[in-house]
Formats: C-alpha cells, sequence, structure tokens
C-alpha cells in the first residue's frame, strides 16, 4: 500500500514517530507522501521527509483555507523553493467554499497559478475540492495536460467520471467506510486503475478507529471495503492501487 496523503508532519506524530513509521512499514505501507498546505509547512514537512528518506515523500502549495490577503506573498514564497527539495507533487492545492467565499476569486487565482507551476515542472497535482465542484473542474480544464489525483474523493458517479476523463486519479479514503457513504454506489464504472489510496492523516479515520488519530496502515480496512465493491481480493486493491501511485508521483521504489 502507498498513502498518497498524508500530514505527518503535524505535531500529533511527533511523539513517538519512529515506533509510528516502523508500525506503518511492518504492516505493509511501502511509502507516504506528505502534502504541504502554506509556507509555514516547508519546513516542517522537509524535516520529517529528510528524517525518513525514501520513506515519506514531500510537497509543496498553498491550501485553498490558507488563502487570505497575503497569499501573494505565500506564493512568492512557495515558488522560490520548488527547487530547494526533490518535491514529488504540488499540493495540496485547490478550492474550498464551505466555510467562507471571501477569498473565493483569490483561491481560484491561487489554484491557477500553482496548476501552471505543475505544468512547467511535468509534476502531479493534489486537488482539494470541497463545495467547488464546477468551479474547480472548469479550472483544471484549461490544463488539459495535466497530471494528479482529486484528494479525498465523496462526490457522485457523475463528477467521478468528469475527473478520469481528464485523465486524473480519485484519491479514496476513509469515507468511503463510513455508515451510509453514497460513494461506494459512485463508483460504478469507474476503474480500478484510476484509484489511489490515502488516510489524510491524522484526519478522516476509517471504521472501526473513526475520531481516532489516523494511521496508514488503516488503509487496510479502505482496501478492503474497495475490494467488496470490484467484487476482487484486497491483494490485488492493493497490488492495482500501488502501481497507479507508483506511476502517477514517479515513485521508484
Amino acid at each position: 500500500m502507498i498513502d498518497t496523503h498524508a500530514h505527518i508532519d503535524d505535531p500529533q506524530y511527533e511523539e513517538g514517530l519512529d515506533r509510528f513509521i516502523k508500525e506503518q512499514q511492518d504492516a505493509g505501507v511501502e511509502a507516504i507522501l506528505v502534502p504541504g498546505v502554506d509556507v509555514a509547512s516547508i519546513e516542517p514537512v522537509r524535516k520529517v521527509c529528510e528524517r525518513f528518506p525514501a520513506y515519506l515523500y514531500p510537497a509543496i502549495g498553498l491550501h485553498p483555507e490558507n488563502v487570505k490577503d497575503d497569499y501573494k506573498d505565500q506564493l512568492s514564497t512557495l515558488h522560490s523553493h520548488l527547487s530547494t527539495l526533490n518535491y514529488i507533487a504540488i499540493g495540496e492545492i485547490g478550492l474550498d467554499y464551505h466555510f467562507d467565499t471571501t477569498f473565493k476569486a483569490r483561491q481560484q487565482e491561487a489554484l491557477r497559478i500553482q496548476l501552471a507551476w505543475a505544468v512547467e515542472r511535468d509534476l502531479p497535482v493534489m486537488i482539494h475540492s470541497r463545495d467547488a465542484t464546477e468551479d474547480c473542474l472548469n479550472i483544471l480544464k484549461e490544463f488539459p495536460s495535466l497530471r494528479g489525483v482529486m484528494h479525498c474523493y465523496s462526490g457522485s458517479n457523475e463528477t467521478a467520471k468528469q475527473i478520469i476523463d481528464m485523465g486524473l486519479y480519485l484519491g479514496i479514503g476513509g469515507v468511503i467506510t463510513f455508515k451510509n457513504c453514497k460513494l461506494r454506489d459512485n463508483l460504478g464504472g469507474i476503474p480500478l486503475e484510476r484509484l489511489v489510496l490515502e488516510t489524510d492523516a491524522p484526519y478522516m479515520a476509517p471504521v472501526p478507529y473513526r475520531g481516532q488519530r489516523n494511521e496508514s496502515r488503516w488503509m487496510r480496512y479502505v482496501a478492503n471495503v474497495l475490494a467488496e465493491v470490484y467484487n476482487t481480493t484486497f491483494e490485488h486493491i492493493d497490488t492495482v492501487t500501488t502501481n497507479n501511485a507508483k506511476l502517477l508521483f514517479a515513485l521508484n521504489i
């Protein structure tokens, strides 16, 4: 298994991190991708990824909820750091209108700027979209050569088909294990070859650990549900989603 989205730089993981990483490795997690969310996250992401090289892989980006009045300064600083580390993706970036639409236009501008970075550097993107599906898809369509994943996907079957038609992947996490989750039905007609596993740790822990600090090894519960959805085995889900992640993020592991 490969966790394509986990905030291991979060302070919740500081204590006992060596033990935590070993537990993930012992459970069959081959790699964990660590997204950035703003300028302040650059250093914590770098430190944790350099502490576990060839296991934790860094990404860099400005999360839409962190797009505020200083977003241009943040983007400038982030851009200046693009060549300072071997980043495997631009992310976590996107649009989020859930709590506030004050910065809607600036979120869209920030997204376009960062998508352009990804195209220029031939890097995949980690896209966050919440209550902004139409705007997000329309902006993504402006960049037809884009590669990437729609992080923490929980949307409709129609939207899923639009996303994979653009050549993007769907990041499937703990939400698919939740009671009454419609995602199980909404994956109808979506090829397994367009899915990757993720946690969004420390958030979104799957059942039976819902509400706890999430762990990459718990993706097994996500994979088990996918095995039911696709009428196959855990081993097949593991193999295909791992290969998908390696292909998308150019991971030579």
